[in-house]
C-alpha cells in the first residue's frame, strides 16, 4: 500500500461559522456536528477568528480509492503509530483516509510505516 505525503503544514481548528473560510482554497476539510464546526486547512489559510486552533500538523493520505468493503486499513496504520507513541488526527473522505501527525513526529511516522512495508510517495 502506498502513502502520499501532503506537502502543506496544517492547522486543526474550531470555528463559529465558515464566513472567514476560503472555500476556494486548494486543501481543507470541514466537519460539522450538533456540537461543533471543525476545520482542517493549510496553516496559511487558517481563518483569523477561530475559537480554538492547533498548528503544527503534517499529513499523508492512503493512495488510491478505498472500497467501502475494505476493513481495518485505518486501524492498522493507527495501531502501528500508536506502538511508537505517535498520536494521530484522522480524516476520511469518500475516496480515502488521511492521517495527520504533529510535525515533530512526521518523518519518524513515515519511517516507522515504511519499515512495516508501506511505500512512501513524495
Amino acid at each position: 500500500m502506498e502513502l502520499k505525503k501532503i506537502r502543506h503544514k496544517l492547522t486543526v481548528c474550531k470555528v463559529a461559522d465558515l464566513s472567514e473560510t476560503d472555500l476556494s482554497a486548494e486543501f481543507y476539510f470541514i466537519g460539522k456536528t450538533d456540537e461543533e464546526l471543525s476545520l482542517v486547512c493549510k496553516t496559511e489559510d487558517t481563518p483569523s477568528g477561530t475559537i480554538e486552533r492547533d498548528d503544527g500538523w503534517r499529513g499523508f493520505r492512503i493512495q488510491g480509492v478505498l472500497d467501502f468493503s475494505l476493513i481495518g486499513i485505518l486501524s492498522k496504520l493507527s495501531g502501528i503509530l500508536a506502538k511508537h507513541n505517535i498520536g494521530i488526527f484522522a480524516v476520511s473522505t469518500y475516496n480515502t483516509d488521511y492521517i495527520l501527525v504533529k510535525e515533530e513526529n512526521f518523518e519518524r511516522a513515515l519511517s516507522v510505516l515504511e519499515a512495516e512495508g508501506y511505500r512512501i510517495a513524495p
